[in-house]
């Protein structure tokens, strides 16, 4: 029986060609009227007639979002970290006027210049890397925007199968190169299966606000990753430890606030069985 779709929403996925943006295309695209960008050329996306093609250095975003008029924008873009602020910008300005919501995918690098603590939702950001001061900066002109409009979504390390750590894994693996692994760094972790059913839910719910959405439980980096070679059955991998601390540090996102339903969350464990052989 086919599923019949939701006309309530049209939604636009930003970077749906991306490993993240396509899991979550894939993920709405029998349920709501969904679309997405894609940058380079590629035959299968530019014979989607519900994919368009944006270079966010070049490109305007307003064409796109008066070709497809979203209720909800979801943004899984990467690349240039000045292009992405005035495309957010520009977001920001198209939400104000239209009624539309977007959902920007953030991360648990809005907090590496913490150490000590897992990180909550209405902690204050604090990062010491350039990645974690772009996402601070585009979180701080969302929060601005009426509160109902957006949801701000922090990731930890996103894993699965077709992901790109974890090909990369494999590929260092094969060519007998060391894979860097952080002794000392406790953090959590998810799956894009398990995010992609978090944003559906989300949706449904018609949901906003910050929300963590990683795994209830930490992992040590050093100690995953070696997980994940036995999971996968990798022969003799190398690994290479780097120490940027003597102390233990963390890089988690939890919720306390805005936790999910049971059945969303996810535990560490959750990850290696998506990955057995």
């Amino acid at each position: 029986m086919k599923q019949k779709k939701d006309n309530k929403h049209r939604i636009l996925v930003l970077g749906a060609s991306g490993f993240l943006g396509q899991s979550i295309y894939k993920e709405l695209c029998a349920y709501f009227s969904t679309f997405g960008t894609y940058r380079t050329d590629n035959y299968a996306f530019s014979k989607n007639q519900h994919y368009f093609q944006y270079n966010i250095e070049e490109d305007d975003i307003f064409e796109i979002l008066d070709i497809v008029k979203p209720t909800i924008i979801i943004s899984a873009l990467r690349g240039n970290f000045s292009a992405q602020v005035l495309t957010h910008h520009h977001i920001a300005d198209y939400i104000i006027i239209n009624r539309c919501k977007l959902f920007f995918l953030s991360s648990a690098n809005v907090f590496d210049g913490y150490s000590k603590y897992p990180s909550y939702e209405f902690d204050k950001t604090l990062s010491h890397s350039m990645y974690g001061h772009f996402k601070i900066k585009i979180e701080n002109m969302l929060l601005r925007l009426p509160k109902k409009q957006v949801a701000i979504l922090r990731l930890p390390m996103v894993f699965g199968p077709q992901s790109p750590r974890i090909q990369e894994i494999k590929v260092f693996v094969k060519a007998k190169e060391p894979i860097e692994v952080f002794p000392n760094l406790i953090m959590n972790v998810t799956t894009d299966s398990k995010l992609t059913q978090q944003i559906h839910y989300l949706i449904n719910r018609n949901k906003s606000g910050i929300f963590h959405l990683g795994s209830d439980d930490l992992v040590h980096h050093n100690d995953f990753f070696k997980e994940i070679t036995n999971t996968l059955e990798l022969k003799k991998p190398v690994f290479k430890q780097v120490f940027t601390t003597n102390e233990d540090r963390y890089l988690a996102v939890l919720p306390k606030e805005n936790k999910l339903p049971k059945h969303l969350q996810v535990k560490s464990q959750d990850i290696l069985t998506e990955l057995e052989v």
